[in-house]
């Protein structure tokens, strides 16, 4: 089953975490490691410097807090992903949305520790904000890539300058 045809299955979230979703719980990925536990949330309440370590594992130029704390309060829809081994729990995983709340939103900030690339967990913190934002109504969804992760992206069903549409830009001088 392809990608975007996912979204539109039934599911994945089992009764327990529909029992927990008051709290922003989404669902469960895969792991490997039988001791620890992936899962989803949308729940805001992000400790900012940890997600700072977040985005510094991967490389990403630092950004004040109090605008990234802007930047997630008004975010149509965030989604973290977290790794629990025991009591300890990490974030490893996020990303976020704007949105038209109608018709369009764009994804933005999307952030996996790099411990944990290569797994899968990149394609499931995307079909968990895709899935929502679909869940939403939300039928045309844009984002901005970095030439090294285009082809990720591409493999998600996304394409480049679909129909000839050309972004455009502006920037202070």
């Amino acid at each position: 089953m392809g990608f975007w045809k996912s979204l539109f299955t039934t599911s994945e979230v089992t009764s327990a975490s529909q029992q927990t979703a008051s709290a922003g719980y989404l669902a469960e990925a895969p792991t490997a490691d039988s001791a620890a536990r992936i899962f989803f949330s949308t729940d805001r309440a992000i400790d900012l410097y940890e997600l700072e370590e977040l985005c510094d594992a991967v490389g990403w130029s630092r950004r004040p807090i109090r605008k990234v704390r802007k930047a997630i309060q008004n975010s149509f829809l965030v989604i973290t992903m977290w790794e629990q081994q025991g009591n300890r729990k990490r974030l490893i995983g996020f990303s976020r949305a704007t949105s038209d709340h109608a018709f369009n939103a764009t994804i933005w900030d999307v952030v996996v520790h790099p411990d944990s690339q290569g797994k899968g967990l990149g394609k499931a913190l995307m079909k968990q904000l895709i899935k929502k934002l679909r869940s939403e109504d939300i039928s045309n969804v844009t984002l901005f890539a970095d030439p090294d992760v285009v082809n990720f992206y591409k493999q998600l069903g996304f394409m480049p300058d679909p129909e000839g549409i050309k972004g455009m830009f502006w920037y202070p001088d």
